[in-house]
């Protein structure tokens, strides 16, 4: 027993990184990011509990009606609805934002890679930075530049995620990368599922981290300070260059052990960063 929460618990299972940043989060808040954020791991996941796509289309509706209900007073018995439906009263979160993180994850049950580096960076920011955008008004922090900050940061975070999650991907018989990296690269996705033509495909990886480094130095320029109380979002940008770092420390090579694991020092990483005031 770990005493936590259900959403508390679930995060730090499945979204340990994002789990840690909440830690910096003032005790009343904190809770309420959890519950956010093990919303987001609930659409997130869809694609990986179903077989058919129209299956997970039925299972985002199950999620744009909960959050419907939420908005008339009537949310559903659930570990995770309950809980939002308390934040999103407490903070008065914008619906259009929640159904915007529900429509975002209809990308997710495409078989086919989406066409331009452009496509993959909306992705990001409907996802990663849509829920940054959510979580800094809970902090009490959604204005600018803190919210420019979140944006870019949320972008970096994402497109940093996607590089890491290949190998799991090719698992499902899929990729994230666009069809224009991989015509300019010379890379398919058998190349990755058969480990053939290695160096044109990290090549293009390192592309992808290159925009995401590009990303996380606009979101720690956002054109002023930045609130104290965005800090438990920005933090992820700390985690971000540490595991883009690692990446090219690795040729980008995602097959090699431990090139894309989480952080194990990443609670110390992220106590530096606080203390220093940095993200």
């Amino acid at each position: 027993m770990t005493g936590l929460s259900p959403c508390a618990e679930m995060v730090r299972r499945h979204d340990r990184d994002r789990y840690l940043c909440a830690l910096f989060a003032p005790a009343d808040r904190r809770e309420d990011l959890f519950a956010l954020y093990a919303f987001n791991l609930e659409i997130a996941k869809t694609r990986e509990v179903v077989r058919e796509p129209m299956l997970g289309q039925i299972r985002l509706q199950w999620w744009r009606e909960t959050i419907a209900g939420i908005y008339a007073g009537q949310p559903r018995r659930h570990e995770v609805v309950q809980p939002l439906a308390q934040a999103i009263r407490r903070h008065d979160l914008a619906r259009q934002d929640m159904d915007a993180l529900i429509d975002a994850r209809e990308a997710d049950l495409r078989t086919e890679p989406v066409e331009t580096l452009a496509d993959l960076e909306a992705y990001a920011e409907a996802t990663s930075a849509g829920l940054n955008r959510i979580a800094l008004t809970i902090l009490g922090a959604g204005g600018d530049p803190g919210g420019t900050a979140g944006r870019y940061v949320g972008i970096a975070w994402a497109l940093t995620g996607l590089i890491r999650a290949v190998p799991s991907q090719l698992g499902q018989q899929r990729l994230f990368l666009p069809r224009e990296i991989c015509e300019q690269y010379g890379v398919t996705v058998d190349d990755l599922m058969n480990k053939v033509n290695a160096a044109s495909a990290f090549r293009a990886l390192a592309a992808i981290a290159d925009l995401a480094r590009a990303h996380l130095t606009a979101g720690r320029d956002p054109g002023g300070p930045i609130e104290p109380a965005a800090r438990p979002v920005l933090l992820a940008a700390t985690l971000a260059d540490r595991y883009l770092a690692r990446l090219a420390r690795a040729g980008y090579d995602v097959f090699r052990p431990g090139a894309v694991a989480p952080l194990r020092l990443a609670p110390l990483h992220l106590a530096v960063s606080a203390w220093h005031g940095r993200y």
